[in-house]
């Protein structure tokens, strides 16, 4: 069973983030007096990250003027995601950090002063509740639910003994404009491929199908690796999964077993004892 520590700003060892939860959280200081992160326990390199595990919104926020059931979608999270997180944290006994609400809210993986970081319009969708933010609101926004989510990552960095290593999890839809995604596996990376080059040649030779720096890139200025990967000298990596692999909890469960292994392998290969 995963531990979830509960401090400030983060969930308690009786909720989840998994689907919309409707239950009231309880309050603390900061996050307009809800849980805006959840954090794991754990004691071992690497520290994983899921920066779009949620996918729902704090209470006041209504749906954004979008139907509920655009929630369950992949504009809302990362399918499976939060998932393959909370296994590989718990098998590695290792700690994480996963961002509770949905991206539509504030996009955890960019910048402060990304033009992305609230999104107006989302594979089609309009958002309403995003379309005439002002800049008050989105000030708030960063200040209650953005900028703690990072405070948290900065804590778990600041415990490790040594540089640990960071992992951040996300998902990638199968098709996109019509268009299918060969890839099984993304390894997004940018300046540094301490973690990555190793962790490709494993999930290779695995039998994955494996997209380097596809099907996005990994260099993106201000994202939560080069926040706090890249600009801290820390080796890190982004595992993009795509979301048939991972739609429901049986199958996030038996890809986070087939990574395990391969993850651990890759790391030994960065360190040189393999």
């Amino acid at each position: 069973m995963v531990m979830v520590l509960r401090e400030a700003g983060s969930l308690s060892t009786d909720q989840t983030v998994d689907g919309l939860v409707t239950a009231t959280l309880p309050p603390y200081d900061g996050c307009m007096n809800e849980a805006c992160f959840e954090k794991i326990a754990g004691v071992n390199s690497p520290l994983f990250l899921c920066d779009h595990a949620g996918n729902r919104l704090p209470s006041g926020y209504g749906t954004l003027g979008l139907a509920r059931s655009l929630f369950e979608t992949h504009i809302a999270y990362d399918i499976g995601a939060a998932h393959v997180t909370r296994a590989l944290a718990a098998d590695f006994g290792a700690p994480a950090v996963l961002g509770v609400f949905s991206r539509l809210l504030i996009d955890l993986n960019r910048g402060p002063d990304d033009p992305t970081l609230v999104m107006q319009l989302s594979d089609g969708s309009i958002i309403p509740g995003n379309r005439a933010i002002t800049s008050q609101e989105l000030s708030h926004r960063i200040a209650d639910f953005h900028a703690p989510y990072h405070r948290a990552i900065q804590t778990e960095i600041a415990r490790c003994d040594a540089s640990p290593v960071l992992i951040s999890l996300h998902s990638f839809t199968p098709a996109w404009k019509g268009v299918k995604r060969k890839w099984e596996i993304g390894i997004l990376w940018d300046k540094d491929g301490r973690l990555a080059h190793p962790l490709m040649a494993r999930l290779t030779a695995a039998g994955f199908v494996v997209g380097d720096n596809e099907p996005y890139s990994g260099a993106l200025e201000g994202d939560t690796l080069n926040r706090h990967g890249t600009h801290a000298g820390l080796p890190h990596v982004l595992i993009e999964m795509r979301q048939d692999l991972v739609e429901n909890w049986e199958s996030a469960h038996q890809l986070a077993v087939r990574l395990k292994p391969i993850l651990s392998a890759a790391l030994a290969d960065m360190q040189g004892t393999d």
